[in-house]
């Protein structure tokens, strides 16, 4: 897939999650075969930009190319700006935000709450385009609410705005993440624009990803939930699409190395006091469906050190291995 001038190693991206793709788990994603990863969204508003929550979502030391950054906001102007920032910062790619239906965002006439006025959208993606030199993409729902799906109006505006590629989330502002993804949206949208298309939503299986690209044509995949405690779904994906067949389980020797690496990346990252209790959230993630895996959790959540951590993790799958069972 080609996003501008970069060609992508595949058609496999990790979506943007706020509180989850930091700049560790973007980068294990990549090495876990996604083709690219889009950053954490950053706020338009220049008077955050020296919080330490942003500071650490525009780090982007060591990061594989292409650097993707999204960025959210709804002045036209601020927006640009942001785009400026984060390209002298180092972004290669610049994503925007008009998929995410948190209430602190659409508040704020942000995120998906955009694609109640298409003037608006017009006049940010237009903004931001002349604002800088690089590929400049779009995440966006199917549409407000199920009776109200503009994703095919909004994808043409884009297009004529001079947006790279479209991602588009398989439901709309209303349905948050309840229900299931539809994909006919996406199909349609592909049908009526030229760019990349890029399928969102409820993609957690090699046999998920072959449905929706045949289903709706895109060109690329964005897998994010099922990214979560299982970042190797990429190499699954990309294994089924080009053999037919499915890789083998992970077996938990394997499991346990790739989570002890991430939860040591996380206290590099972030420092052992706060990526201990980032690292939490991960690491029942990793656990999720194994047996024992809530004695595990009440377990993780009261280490108070580096080293109790990465022991009560060894420990924990030591007894997988070996059927034991769990001391509570």
């Amino acid at each position: 897939m080609q996003i501008g001038p970069y060609k992508l190693e595949n058609n496999l991206l990790l979506a943007p999650m706020a509180g989850v793709t930091d700049r560790p788990f973007r980068q294990l994603c990549r090495e876990m075969g996604a083709g690219l990863a889009v950053s954490e969204m950053v706020s338009s508003d220049a008077s955050l930009r020296g919080t330490r929550k942003t500071v650490r979502r525009l780090d982007l030391e060591g990061e594989t190319s292409p650097v993707s950054v999204q960025i959210v906001g709804s002045d036209p102007h601020q927006m640009a700006e942001a785009a400026r920032a984060n390209v002298a910062n180092g972004a290669q790619i610049i994503d925007i935000n008009m998929g995410c239906p948190a209430k602190k965002v659409c508040k704020r006439t942000a995120g998906s709450a955009l694609l109640e006025d298409e003037n608006l959208v017009g006049k940010i993606l237009e903004a931001v385009v002349s604002a800088v030199e690089v590929p400049v993409t779009l995440k966006i729902r199917t549409g407000t609410d199920p009776e109200n799906r503009n994703g095919v109006r909004i994808a043409t505006i884009a297009e004529a705005a001079g947006i790279r590629a479209l991602a588009i989330h398989g439901r709309t502002r209303a349905c948050r993440f309840s229900g299931d993804a539809e994909y006919e949206t996406i199909s349609d949208i592909k049908q009526s624009v030229n760019i990349p298309v890029i399928a969102n939503g409820d993609i957690d299986s090699p046999q998920k990803a072959s449905f929706v690209l045949k289903r709706t044509g895109a060109d690329a995949l964005m897998i994010g939930r099922a990214a979560q405690g299982r970042p190797w779904i990429f190499d699954e994906i990309n294994h089924y699409l080009h053999t037919g067949s499915e890789m083998p389980e992970p077996d938990l020797e394997w499991v346990a190395g790739i989570l002890i690496g991430h939860v040591r990346q996380l206290y590099d990252f972030y420092g052992e006091y706060l990526g201990i209790r980032i690292a939490r959230k991960h690491i029942a993630w990793y656990s999720r469906g194994r047996p024992d895996g809530a004695v595990f959790r009440n377990k993780i959540n009261y280490t108070e050190s580096a080293e109790q951590q990465l022991q009560a993790i060894r420990n924990y799958f030591d007894c997988l291995q070996n059927n034991g069972e769990l001391a509570a």
